[in-house]
């Protein structure tokens, strides 16, 4: 999120940041830029439909729907359409870790054994003891392995899960190289569970939606929710569109329950949703007089704390609290300014 404007756009990245001076015909030539960047990856079948949004700390100042939802059934998209945001749950997550050190109840630096008993026997492959901060959780520098398929998001609670993940050996010692971990964020959801004496999904709804606003985004959906939802869609080998399953349901329903509460990527939302915790997070912390954060706490989560690692996606990024940072615009990144910061999904959504 560029740190005077932020475009959200779920479904796919256009890439098309607002500077102070968008008003008038300016910005009428940005928002027709946007619109027929969708059109083209429309037409070119990379996607199917998008909703996007571009705002500042206050306002929206567009909003676009451009689409279809569902191909086969003929639906179009909406601007209330809710999408599984997958890894943008990540910046979420971090949220959730940062009111926590806000009330004193961890510290970022703190060993997750601390909180989770379960993870003292930490090791790597040469039987080495290994600690793990909650900031190396946050940041991607865990070293913790992953649950290989098809048993990845099999367990039904995040305490469940915390159980498998303790039994894997760390891939390096913690701290010392950069490798985008699932099972770092979902450990760090955990912990908030601890120390917060409430489920992560409950966390979510009752500590950071419900004073947001964000009627629409949650672990689980309900029936009218659940017939806004997007298909996610897949390029076939004739270059089609293809339905794709969402793999973290782990072959159940949006609206089944008995699942993991997935802080990696399991949240569904809608742009407008989302907006509003980007807005929170634009403002440091606070939004419409309601504060979520402190001031230092929203400002750890695009601080990079990751240094000179080498960093995955784009080179010259770095990692905050859940976040990832530009610090040299390249590539992909290289229409953002430094100290960008935000999170991509697996299904192309973007903020």
């Amino acid at each position: 999120m560029n740190r005077n404007f932020v475009a959200l756009l779920l479904l796919m990245v256009v890439g098309r940041f607002v500077g102070e001076s968008c008003f008038g015909q300016e910005k009428a030539v940005g928002m027709k830029a946007t619109a027929q960047a969708v059109l083209d990856a429309i037409q070119a079948h990379e996607v199917a439909g998008a909703v996007t949004i571009v705002a500042n700390q206050d306002s929206i100042i567009d909003l676009q729907v451009l689409g279809m939802a569902d191909i086969d059934q003929q639906r179009a998209m909406k601007k209330d359409s809710i999408f599984w945001i997958a890894s943008m749950s990540k910046p979420v997550t971090g949220a959730c870790v940062m009111m926590m050190v806000d009330e004193g109840k961890l510290s970022l630096d703190d060993a997750i054994d601390k909180y989770l008993p379960v993870m003292s026997g930490l090791k790597g492959k040469d039987g080495k003891h290994h600690k793990v901060t909650v900031r190396q959780l946050m940041n991607h520098t865990s070293g913790m392995s992953e649950i290989p398929p098809p048993n990845t998001y099999a367990s039904a609670t995040l305490e469940d899960a915390a159980k498998e993940y303790a039994r894997l050996p760390t891939l390096f010692v913690p701290g010392s190289q950069w490798q985008y971990s699932q099972t770092g964020i979902n450990t760090a959801a955990r912990i908030v569970e601890v120390v917060s004496g409430m489920s992560f999904d409950h966390f979510v709804e009752e500590r950071l939606c419900k004073p947001l606003g964000m009627v629409d985004t949650g672990f689980y959906l309900n029936e009218e929710q659940s017939s806004r939802l997007v298909v996610a869609y897949k390029r076939s080998d004739t270059d089609e569109l293809a339905p794709s399953p969402i793999f973290l349901l782990n072959g159940k329903m949006p609206t089944d329950r008995d699942r993991l509460p997935a802080a990696n990527g399991g949240l569904f939302s809608t742009a407008s949703d989302y907006m509003r915790f980007c807005q929170m997070l634009l403002n440091e912390g606070t939004v419409d007089g309601k504060k979520i954060l402190s001031v230092d706490s929203a400002r750890a989560m695009s601080q990079i704390s990751t240094a000179s690692l080498v960093t995955a996606f784009t080179p010259g990024n770095g990692w905050g609290v859940g976040c990832c940072v530009v610090r040299e615009p390249q590539g992909a990144s290289a229409i953002l300014s430094p100290g960008s910061f935000g999170h991509g999904g697996a299904c192309g959504t973007q903020d």
